[in-house]
């Protein structure tokens, strides 16, 4: 883990340390993964990067970056717990994001904000300009739709 010690925020990409009863607690009430299973969180997170903030030894935000750490990355799943909020803890998760080793030298580095540009953009992501490049195969409400009644 690596500490801040301004505000004993401590950022960690160890697999054991994350919390998923918390992660997944914000992200299926979250706008863009909601009712998604916590197996489904399980797995997103086997196949990524995950990187956690702690405050004593409590998770209170995460971020997840799916990438072949040569030549892209996607950053997923950004959130500092509500109660949490206010106090620079996402710019301090993604300077870690930004400086980790693994993400170093890419090529591109993208993700999908629906109201926090303005978190991401001191960190170097600008708004796609040519947007007719991009291609996608969305289901918007794949996690609602696999719940069972």
């Amino acid at each position: 883990m690596t500490t801040n010690k301004q505000s004993a925020f401590e950022v960690s990409d160890k697999t054991s340390d994350m919390q998923i009863e918390v992660i997944h607690g914000f992200l299926t009430h979250s706008y863009w993964a909601q009712g998604i299973s916590i197996e489904t969180v399980r797995q997103s997170m086997a196949g990524s990067l995950c990187l956690g903030g702690f405050l004593n030894g409590k998770q209170v935000a995460f971020s997840r970056i799916i990438s072949d750490f040569t030549t892209f990355a996607y950053l997923a799943d950004v959130f500092v717990l509500e109660e949490f909020r206010g106090q620079g803890f996402s710019k301090q998760l993604l300077a870690q994001v930004k400086s980790h080793p693994k993400l170093q030298g890419l090529r591109r580095f993208m993700l999908c904000t629906r109201d926090a540009h303005g978190l991401y953009q001191p960190f170097g992501f600008e708004t796609v300009s040519n947007t007719d490049k991009l291609m996608e195969i969305l289901h918007p409400n794949q996690y609602l739709s696999n719940q069972t009644s």
